[in-house]
Parts: structure tokens; C-alpha cells; sequence
């Protein structure tokens, strides 16, 4: 049992070495759903790809210890749509980022239904455990307009992330139709701080502007990519 289990931690630690290290690898779990109006998903597809590219962010990743990210994106709605956008893809200078931000802006629209936060989280976890990178940190960055709806319960997915080491963050937007909020009327922001987040320095944000947005999404990527924090590290 004791050969068997160190076997184990050497094979752990063998396929750790070959995946590339980045400081943090990072989803981001951007809000398809219904509630997404045409105009307000292509405002967001333009948000993301101008916060990805900001001179302030691309200067915090550069500062790094590795001085690289890996980011993905995918897009959320009902349970069964879940749906990769741009897959992992390193970061460490402003042609990489431009990249990215290209390929955001290309991909077409896929989600549809209705808010299954919990699936979404559920998918990046997923999706973080296969790819080719090894990070310090990881994080789940969720943006959205309404509540949880449908999928697993959101709090056995907080936990499969807490236990994973994965922090899952968000962003509130607030700005459509005066906001929507979460269950049994909760205010959005309320409603992700209380259900959405877990992990150590967790935080939620919330945009009441449409005009604020970008300026939030670099305010939460900055503090994400420089946040000190100890987590447990991917396994294999």
C-alpha cells in the first residue's frame, strides 16, 4: 500500500512536470443565456476582449513570477449548454492577448436556456483538470445577469471547487433593465456573494453601468492574476 501510494505521487509529480507553468490558470464563464440580449452580448464579447488587452492587466500578468496566464473562455446558459469559446491559450505578452481577444470576438454565439451557474462552474473545473497547464493558482471567473437555474445544486459545485483548491469569483451585472435578481427576489450581487464564490479571497463585483463594465472586468482580471494566495495545485 505504501509502494502503491508513493507510485502514485511520482506518477502525480511526472505528469505535473510536463504540463506548462503559468501563475494562474483562469476561466472565464461569461453569461450566454437567455436573458443575454443580441446588443448586450456583443457589448460583452468587446468588453472582454479591450479587458484582456488593457495595458494595466498585461502589465500584472508580466509581473508575475512566470510572467504568463492561462485563460480560457466558455459561455453558460441552461444545463446542457455549455459551450467552449476560445480554449487554453498562454498569455504573457500583448501579441498573445490580441490573439485571444481576436478569437473572442470571431466565435459565434452558442448558449441557450436559462442560468445554470452551477454547471458552468462545474465545467471549468472540468476543463481546467485536462488541459496542458500547470498553475500556482486556480480561478473561475463568473459574469452574470440573473440567478442560478436548473443543473446541479450550486452548492455541491462550490464544493467540488473548494476541494479542488479553485476560487470561484464573480461579476454582477446589474445594468439591464435595472437589474435582475437572484432567488426569492435577493439582490444579483447578494445572491453570488452568498451562493456563487468560495475559496480563499473570493470576491463578487457588480457593474450598474453598461459604461463601467470594462473598467470592472480589469479591476477583477488584475486582482485575480495578482492575488497572493496559497491553493492546493492541480493533481496530473
Amino acid at each position: 500500500m505504501v509502494f502503491a501510494a508513493a507510485l502514485g505521487m511520482a506518477l502525480s509529480s511526472a505528469a505535473a512536470q510536463e504540463l506548462e507553468k503559468v501563475d494562474v490558470e483562469l476561466c472565464l464563464a461569461v453569461d450566454g443565456s437567455g436573458s443575454i440580449q443580441e446588443d448586450e452580448f456583443r457589448f460583452q464579447r468587446q468588453a472582454y476582449a479591450a479587458a484582456l488587452t488593457h495595458p494595466d492587466v498585461l502589465d500584472i500578468i508580466a509581473s508575475g513570477y512566470r510572467g504568463a496566464i492561462a485563460v480560457a473562455l466558455m459561455e453558460w446558459g441552461g444545463a446542457e449548454s455549455m459551450n467552449p469559446i476560445v480554449g487554453w491559450t498562454r498569455i504573457s505578452n500583448q501579441q498573445e492577448a490580441e490573439g485571444f481577444a481576436g478569437a473572442i470576438l470571431e466565435a459565434p454565439r452558442k448558449a441557450w436556456g436559462w442560468n445554470s451557474i452551477s454547471n458552468a462552474i462545474a465545467f471549468c473545473q472540468a476543463w481546467m483538470a485536462e488541459n496542458a497547464f500547470f498553475g500556482e493558482r486556480l480561478v473561475i471567473d463568473v459574469s452574470g445577469d440573473a440567478g442560478q437555474r436548473g443543473g446541479i445544486p450550486l452548492a455541491v459545485a462550490r464544493q467540488d471547487a473548494l476541494d479542488a483548491g479553485v476560487v470561484v469569483n464573480a461579476l454582477a451585472l446589474n445594468y439591464r433593465s435595472g437589474g435582475m435578481t437572484g432567488p426569492g427576489g435577493t439582490p444579483l450581487i447578494e445572491h453570488f456573494r452568498n451562493d456563487v464564490i468560495v475559496g480563499t479571497g473570493a470576491f463578487a463585483l457588480e457593474v450598474n453601468q453598461p459604461e463601467e463594465f470594462i473598467n470592472a472586468l480589469v479591476r477583477k482580471l488584475i486582482l485575480e492574476i495578482a492575488r497572493l494566495q496559497e491553493a492546493p495545485r492541480k493533481q496530473g
